[in-house]
C-alpha cells in the first residue's frame, strides 16, 4: 500500500520544467512519483532521463505512445520513421542503447494499492490502449467500452497523453487526468496531481517561462529549439483548440 503519490505526465524532453516541478515539497515528500508516459520525446530527451535515474526507486515510469515511437525510431523502424515528428526523429538520434533499453521496458498498465483509493490504474491514454484518446467530455458509452476489461474493484483510473488537466465521475470511477509538464494546453507552467488522504488534488507548478525557453533552448542541440519551446513551454496552443483538434479521436460524432 502507498501512502501518497504525486503524477506527472508528459514531460517531453523539457527540463527545467520538471526541474520545477520536482522542487515542490508535496512531490518530493510523497512515497511515490508517478510519471504516466512521454518521458523524453523533446528537446532534452537523455538530460530528462538521466534525471528521472536519478530519482531511483522514488520514481515509477509508466509507457507512453510518444515512449513507444522513440524506440521504433531509434531502431530505424521503417513505419516509424514515416510518420515521425522532425523533433522525435532528432531525439530519438540522441538515445544511447540505455536509454533505448529503459523505454523499451517500460510498463503499461501499472496497478498500485493507494492508501485512501484501493486499487488504482495509472495509464497513458487509456488502460487498454496508450495511444487512445479520452477528453473531459468524452461521451459515457464511450468510457463504458473503455473500462469493460477493468477489475469492479478498480475505482479510480489515472491518465495523461492529452496534455490537459481534468477530474470527472464516469459510471462510478474517478478519471484523472495530470495534465502535461512539458507541453501544457491552456495555460503556462506545469499541471501535475498528489493523491493523499484519499483525495485527488489537482495541482500547477509555475515557473519563469522566459527562463525556462532560453535553458531548453542552451541545453538542446535541437536546430529549431527556440521556436519550438517558444510553442509548447509558453502554451500556445490554447485548451479549446486542443480539444477540437482531439475531439474526433475519441469517437464522437462532431457536426
Amino acid at each position: 500500500m502507498v501512502a501518497s503519490v504525486a503524477v506527472l505526465s508528459d514531460i517531453h524532453g523539457v527540463l527545467p520544467a520538471l526541474e520545477a516541478v520536482l522542487s515542490e515539497p508535496d512531490v518530493m515528500s510523497s512515497e511515490l512519483i508517478v510519471i504516466t508516459g512521454d518521458h523524453a520525446a523533446g528537446p532534452q530527451p537523455v538530460e530528462v532521463l538521466d534525471r528521472l535515474r536519478e530519482l531511483g526507486d522514488k520514481a515509477l515510469l509508466v509507457r507512453g505512445n510518444a515512449d513507444r515511437d522513440l524506440v521504433a525510431l531509434a531502431r530505424n523502424e521503417e513505419k516509424a520513421v514515416e510518420e515521425a515528428w522532425e523533433i522525435d526523429l532528432w531525439a530519438a538520434r540522441q538515445l544511447r542503447p540505455e536509454d533505448i533499453e529503459l523505454l523499451g521496458d517500460l510498463p503499461h498498465p501499472v496497478t498500485l494499492d493507494v492508501d485512501g483509493f484501493g486499487k488504482v490504474v495509472f495509464c497513458h491514454g487509456t488502460p487498454r490502449d496508450d495511444n487512445e484518446v479520452v477528453l473531459v467530455d468524452t461521451r459515457l458509452d464511450r468510457w463504458e467500452e473503455i473500462f469493460a476489461e477493468l477489475p469492479d474493484d478498480v475505482r479510480t483510473v489515472v491518465c495523461g497523453h492529452t496534455h490537459m488537466p481534468f477530474l470527472r465521475l464516469v459510471h462510478e470511477r474517478l478519471v484523472v487526468n495530470s495534465g502535461s509538464i512539458g507541453m501544457p494546453y491552456g495555460r503556462t507552467g506545469s499541471p501535475w496531481v498528489l493523491l493523499k488522504d484519499g483525495q485527488v488534488h489537482l495541482r500547477h507548478t509555475r515557473f519563469d517561462v522566459d527562463g525556462a525557453v532560453d535553458l531548453v533552448t542552451k541545453g538542446s542541440g535541437y536546430h529549431d529549439c527556440r521556436a519550438w519551446a517558444d510553442h509548447y513551454v509558453r502554451a500556445v496552443t490554447t485548451d479549446a483548440e486542443a480539444l477540437r483538434t482531439f475531439g474526433p479521436r475519441d469517437g464522437r460524432q462532431l457536426s
